[in-house]
């Protein structure tokens, strides 16, 4: 069995916004070498996420609606921001769409279905955050 990993270093300017990252998990599964296996994706910051969907604008307008409604950035709202933090609801959005994914290598490729993408969801951006790929199989 053998072992690859990468980093991908993300800053996205506005406090939320999603980022496809297809490509760069695809490159990074080719640079492995890995044929068949389990490809992880996650999200290495409290206030970051990573998910697979569609790539679709409206959907990614929907989410952002939907998770600003369930945990809207209101900095007096939250009691983690008396910390000095102004992210209490970054923290909560993560929570919802999840730290990572794993994704099946078949024949040295993703194993997606027909409308599958990897996105890095950014809940609290203008700075710089990591998103690791571990790569295991044969």
């Amino acid at each position: 069995m053998k072992s690859y990993h990468k980093e991908l270093w993300m800053e996205v300017p506005s406090r939320m916004d999603f980022v496809n990252i297809t490509r760069d998990v695809s490159r990074a599964l080719d640079e492995s070498g890995i044929r068949e296996g389990l490809c992880l994706v996650n999200a290495m910051h409290i206030t970051a996420s990573v998910f697979i969907n569609d790539d679709e604008p409206g959907l990614h307008a929907d989410y952002k609606q939907w998770l600003e409604e369930l945990a809207p950035h209101n900095p007096s709202h939250y009691q983690h921001n008396r910390t000095g933090e102004d992210n209490g609801d970054a923290h909560h959005k993560r929570q919802i769409m999840g730290r990572e994914v794993v994704v099946a290598v078949t024949k040295g490729e993703l194993h997606l279905g027909p409308w599958e993408q990897i996105f890095y969801g950014e809940f609290d951006g203008r700075r710089r955050k990591r998103v690791l790929i571990k790569i295991i199989g044969a």
